[in-house]
């Protein structure tokens, strides 16, 4: 049987389900649906130079990979390649193509250092190995069962501290731009990142089709946000924080937490049943947050690096 690797089709309705799908199949802990796919595709910053392919096999989609630029990172040269091959396609070679046939573009872009997050799994991390890439940090997934574990009881916000809805920012969300610019600067990774551009921020992350504004809870303090936890879900069962923290100022006064709670009873009360969130292995101040409110380890993955020429 012949494997054919090429770009995903952004308008083809079957390549996007096909790709939302092994990606579902490989990674069930992660948040993607067709729109989200869509949508992705058509506002990824063009320096990004976002190519995701697919890798087909008597016309049924085995294996995707995200390629692209990391140009936020304050470093030139870093880009990402995510490689997954759905389970019961393993071994068949999709991978190899889909590595090498990522590796030849991004080179053509410049890039000069590959990063590619690999599950913690003996067999993908020999593939990792057999391919030039070297082991970096590690991450965890985290799961919480929303139907059945109890969470902590809703506390009241301390004096001056307001809990609200990011919806309430919809006329201007600059603020809250602001508080997430300044904590993912601060988030462990192996190539930063610096968000500045504030359209693209509000194409990428504000009007994402997953961000929910109802449930995500930001903590305001004297007018100012100080603390938020960033809610993604499915629409229908499957909750994820996309991005919980702090502002430097306003650290080690459990804000973090105390919006999070929020947001986790409302998406509870909206019907959802699962939560999921990730956090780099060294995070251990939001690890034991997360410990706190009943998640647990459902899978690691690991930071594979690769130096071009």
């Amino acid at each position: 049987m012949t494997i054919i690797v090429r770009e995903l089709g952004s308008e083809v309705r079957a390549d996007l389900e096909g790709f939302a799908a092994v990606r579902h199949s490989a990674l069930p802990f992660f948040l993607i649906t067709r729109d989200s796919l869509a949508y992705d595709l058509a506002h990824m910053h063009a320096d990004a130079r976002y190519r995701p392919l697919v890798a087909e096999e008597d016309g049924e989609i085995i294996g995707t990979a995200q390629v692209g630029l990391l140009h936020e990172s304050p470093e030139p040269g870093q880009a990402f390649v995510n490689v997954y091959v759905h389970p019961e396609h393993t071994h068949r070679g999709a991978g190899t193509q889909l590595v090498r046939a990522a590796e030849e573009y991004l080179a053509a872009q410049g890039a000069t250092r590959l990063l590619a997050w690999v599950l913690d799994e003996p067999g993908n991390r020999v593939f990792a190995e057999a391919h030039g890439y070297r082991a970096s940090r590690s991450a965890h997934f985290l799961r919480l069962d929303l139907a059945n574990r109890a969470l902590p009881p809703l506390g009241t916000p301390p004096p001056g501290v307001e809990l609200r809805p990011a919806a309430d920012f919809a006329d201007d969300p600059r603020p809250v731009f602001e508080l997430d610019a300044e904590t993912v600067a601060d988030e462990p990774s192996d190539a930063g990142a610096e968000l500045t551009d504030y359209e693209a921020w509000l194409d990428e992350t504000w009007r994402h089709p997953l961000i929910d504004h109802e449930l995500t809870t930001v903590a305001v303090v004297d007018g100012r946000p100080a603390a938020f936890s960033l809610a993604r879900t499915d629409g229908a069962t499957r909750y994820a924080s996309g991005m919980t923290g702090t502002a430097r100022a306003f650290r080690g006064r459990g804000l973090a937490k105390l919006a999070k709670n929020d947001s986790l009873h409302r998406a509870r009360a909206a019907g959802y049943t699962e939560a999921f969130t990730g956090n780099d292995t060294g995070n251990e101040p939001m690890l034991a947050i997360n410990k706190w409110f009943g998640y647990e380890v459902c899978a690691t993955e690991v930071r594979y690096v690769r130096e071009l020429g």
